[in-house]
């Protein structure tokens, strides 16, 4: 297209950008939603692109200019002094045209006795003239929203691209006006309702986009009085950039459902790379950042942060300049964690989609920050001299049955109330508690089931989520199974009675042996389990009026382990039982995940001001987590793939040549075991006969090690490498 109309330029070199405009538009099929050429938006990206120098457009040989109308009639306006019920009824009719009789005197009566004038007033607009039997009471106009304003943006809770597609449905009321002779009590608040009253239906008769909010600015010279009697809510000040004076701003809904319509995020998918030149790029590539300079400064940000997982972001960034643009970055109100992390679930689905069954564990886990009391937003963490200050991470991790990491689907992070809701939790409905986490997830799992309908996916829970609502949030509609482990002190009880006694009482239907990792002081070790199973049906708590739910119970035990199972997914065999343990095994890799969040990366060195730009750093760290996990994970599970699908071939050039101590690259590259293994030895790992893999830590600091061996290599062979540690997909 950028071709053709360059061609087009160079055909007729004094065509008008005016003619150009329309021509492209007619060529895009660009329209709005009435029907109309959007020549306008058209000519303001045309000029961009010529003043990037993208396009070589005509030059301009007189510059055109809108000179103030002179032909407005100013009508005779009435003196009145009366109550409301006394005026009698009061019209709002809207101006039909630009050349109607009503836009000239609309014109005058704004000029007139209007501070701001009659205008310019940008954009789509519709005019209103007010009157009565006496005659004209006054004017309003309604114009496009303002593309971007903090608070405003901030109160609808809009995403970027929410904010991009929904905007239209936001309006301005840039003028009002009530005659100045005209004293009539309550008149501007009945007129502001009478107009809102019609304007969402004659805005959609005109543009055929119907809104659903007002938004309007009051000078600080005024107190807003009249529209606080509309019903209209201040939400703060602008930042005054055009004139200096900070207006204030108030909003109006149109609509009852107005904040899930403009929330509702687009359709349209971010276009993946194809071909994208390295790992940060294949997992942020579909980042909604709609600015090329921040997706590329997460990109750098997200390398360094892998290159140096354990330095704090100066020294993981190298320079003063990529350092400034780190925190920049993370002090964009643009940047939050949910858009980092969307991009990375979007890549994860297309790993997920690749698999048979996925398990979906989901976990909280506590972030201290003991030495940040600077930072802003930050709770208590609920331990016992309760002085630890941080934030709590609910996440929810994908792996494959064998293990291995795919990505991370869900996140949620808050800091606590100083007084918390821990003696006031049975009296709160579900979702005033933290326990609403598990069922966000839950949602979540299920919002992704549609995505991946061949792919059966499992949310996994430890005892924590062992709450009612959760099983019936699971069997209302088809979605993904659900596993739980009960928890013996809320004394579930199902028809037959307490839960425990009666899976107890049913016969052994077999044995299996589940290896349990070393947790704390308590060794790894191998154990014994005999499994018992029934179909259950669960009773509401005391007190709840939902009804019966219908599961299965799963009993495994030994001397020292009793897990009692609850799951949605149905047991009919002792097969069936036995894969539902080993299901719930495979939550012990989110644990690993968490160590490795937060002594690998160390986030709890993060330096930032408030809890909002920790969380935002946090969404790459989680990422950045996720993938050394995912290299622990490959070695193991995929251990004769080519370690190309991990390293580049300068990485793994470096790395051979690093550890074997020669010149000499080998013809082939290694498996992705060798490769472990021989990061692992720069990371100190032994690789003795019974030292198995190297774990994640390890391959942090071997990590670390070839990143310097790369940089070496590169010196020493001079072959181009534009950016440490540029992965590949």
């Amino acid at each position: 297209m950028l071709d053709r109309i360059q061609q087009t330029v160079h055909a007729e070199p004094s065509i008008s950008r005016l003619d150009l405009s329309r021509r492209v538009c007619e060529w895009l099929d660009w329209r709005s939603a009435n029907g109309r050429l959007k020549e306008m938006s058209c000519r303001k990206a045309l000029i961009k692109l010529d003043r990037s120098g993208v396009l070589d457009l005509p030059r301009q040989e007189k510059a055109y200019g809108f000179e103030r109308r002179t032909d407005f009639v100013e009508p005779d306006v009435p003196e009145l002094c009366c109550s409301l019920g006394e005026l009698g009824t009061v019209t709002v009719s809207p101006v039909t045209s630009r050349y109607a009789k009503e836009s000239k005197i609309w014109s005058g009566l704004l000029d007139r006795y209007h501070y701001l004038g009659s205008g310019p007033i940008c954009g789509a607009q519709i005019r209103y003239v007010v009157t009565c039997s006496h005659g004209y009471l006054g004017a309003l106009a309604f114009s496009s929203a303002s593309w971007a304003l903090k608070h405003r943006d901030g109160y609808i809770g809009w995403t970027e691209g929410a904010r991009r597609a929904r905007l239209e449905q936001v309006i301005c009321n840039d003028r009002f006006l009530i005659i100045p002779t005209v004293t009539v009590q309550n008149l501007a608040s009945r007129v502001l309702s009478l107009t809102l009253a019609r304007v969402a239906g004659d805005w959609e008769e005109r543009y055929r986009i119907r809104p659903v909010l007002v938004e309007t600015f009051v000078d600080p010279a005024f107190a807003g009085t009249c529209y606080k009697a509309a019903n209209f809510t201040y939400i703060g000040e602008s930042a005054g950039r055009r004139d200096g004076r900070a207006k204030k701003i108030f909003l109006y809904p149109l609509s009852p459902q107005w904040q899930d319509i403009l929330c509702e995020e687009p359709e349209t998918a971010m276009v993946r790379p194809e071909a994208p030149e390295h790992w940060a790029e294949a997992e942020f590539g579909t980042v909604r950042l709609y600015d090329e300079r921040l997706k590329n400064r997460l990109y750098t940000i997200a390398q360094d942060f892998y290159t140096s997982p354990q330095a704090n972001i100066p020294e993981a960034s190298g320079s003063k300049a990529r350092t400034m643009g780190a925190y920049r970055f993370f002090e964009n109100p643009k940047i939050t964690m949910n858009v980092v992390l969307n991009a990375h679930t979007e890549a994860t689905v297309e790993r997920i989609r690749k698999e048979r069954v996925v398990l979906l564990p989901q976990d909280t886990t506590s972030l201290t920050y003991t030495t940040h009391h600077l930072t802003e937003g930050l709770g208590p963490i609920n331990n016992g001299d309760n002085t630890a200050i941080g934030l709590l991470l609910h996440d929810t991790l994908a792996f494959t049955e064998d293990g291995t990491p795919l990505g991370i689907v869900d996140a949620q992070c808050w800091a606590r109330d100083e007084k918390g809701k821990k003696y006031q939790r049975k009296k709160l409905p579900i979702e005033q508690k933290e326990s609403m986490k598990w069922l966000k997830s839950f949602r979540k799992a299920a919002a992704l089931q549609k995505l991946c309908p061949e792919t059966m996916l499992v949310s996994i829970g430890d005892r924590e989520s062992d709450i009612y609502e959760l099983f019936l949030e699971a069997t209302r509609e088809p979605g993904p199974a659900l596993l739980v482990r009960a928890e013996k002190t809320r004394n579930r009880t199902v028809d037959q009675g307490f839960l425990w006694d009666i899976i107890a009482q049913k016969d052994i239907a077999g044995s299996l042996t589940i290896h349990i990792p070393r947790r704390g002081p308590r060794l790894a070790r191998d154990a014994l389990l005999d499994i018992r199973f029934a179909e259950v049906t669960l009773r509401p708590p005391h007190g709840n009026a939902s009804p019966p739910v219908t599961v299965w119970a799963v009993y495994a035990c030994d001397e020292e382990i009793e897990w009692m199972l609850l799951t949605t997914a149905s047991v009919i065999t002792f097969d069936d039982a036995r894969k539902r343990v080993e299901w719930y095994s495979g939550r012990w890799g989110i644990e690993v995940y968490h160590r490795t969040l937060k002594s690998g990366c160390r986030i709890k060195d993060r330096q930032l001001e408030t809890a909002g730009r920790l969380e935002a750093c946090l969404g790459v760290d989680m990422v950045v987590a996720w993938r050394i996990y995912y290299l622990t994970m490959l070695g193991r599970e995929t251990p004769d793939t080519p370690c190309t699908a991990f390293l580049k071939d300068i990485e793994w050039r470096a790395l051979c040549c690093y550890v074997n101590k020669t010149p000499v690259v080998p013809v082939a590259p290694p498996s992705m075991r060798q490769a472990v293994f021989m990061i692992g030895a720069l990371g100190g790992h032994l690789g003795r006969t019974g030292d198995g893999f190297p774990g994640t830590q390890t391959l942090w600091r071997g990590l670390e090690r070839l990143s310097m061996a790369t940089e070496m290599y590169v010196i020493f062979t001079q072959q181009p490498y534009p950016h440490p540690l540029q992965s590949g997909p």
